[in-house]
């Protein structure tokens, strides 16, 4: 049986109490019921692990703790067979900060400010593009890895 879209669990990570409104009320608008909000980084990790998202949006730039090391290490959670997008949210807005989130695996960058539609699109595509990858790891692993045995083209 695969999820509906609007099931789909998200994390939000971000020091800003305005920012973790604007990103819920944007989350909630598009229909996403399941969404936990993290206002201190210091537990991102733990609120990862007992939540088990399918998609974490995640701040940069946070007081007390670095924003990089923390997607480095959410990434890692994400087992191979089991891929949690991350998309990072960030104020920064040169090359190498974006360069950098994506080399350390972030799926997408949005730039604050933000556009709140845009952003509801973005996270629509990512959230889809989970699932498809869960129905997927699940098709394989339900005929051993092999895919579908059927021989149809």
């Amino acid at each position: 049986m695969t999820r509906a879209a609007d099931d789909a669990r998200i994390l939000v990570i971000d020091d800003e109490p305005a920012n973790l409104a604007l990103v819920a009320a944007v989350l909630a608008r598009e229909g996403y019921a399941s969404v936990e909000t993290v206002p201190d980084p210091r537990h991102a990790i733990d609120r990862y692990l007992a939540f088990r998202p399918d998609l974490v949006l995640l701040d940069l730039m946070m007081p007390g703790i670095d924003g990089y090391a923390l997607l480095d290490r959410l990434r890692r959670l994400a087992v191979a067979d089991d891929p949690v997008p991350i998309m990072v949210l960030t104020a920064d807005t040169s090359i190498e900060a974006r360069r950098r989130a994506l080399a350390l695996g972030a799926r997408d960058i949005v730039t604050k400010p933000f556009d709140v539609f845009e952003l509801g699109l973005r996270i629509a595509n990512l959230v889809e593009l989970r699932l498809l990858l869960e129905r997927l790891y699940l098709a394989g692993k339900g005929t051993g890895g092999r895919g579908d045995d059927s021989g149809a083209c």
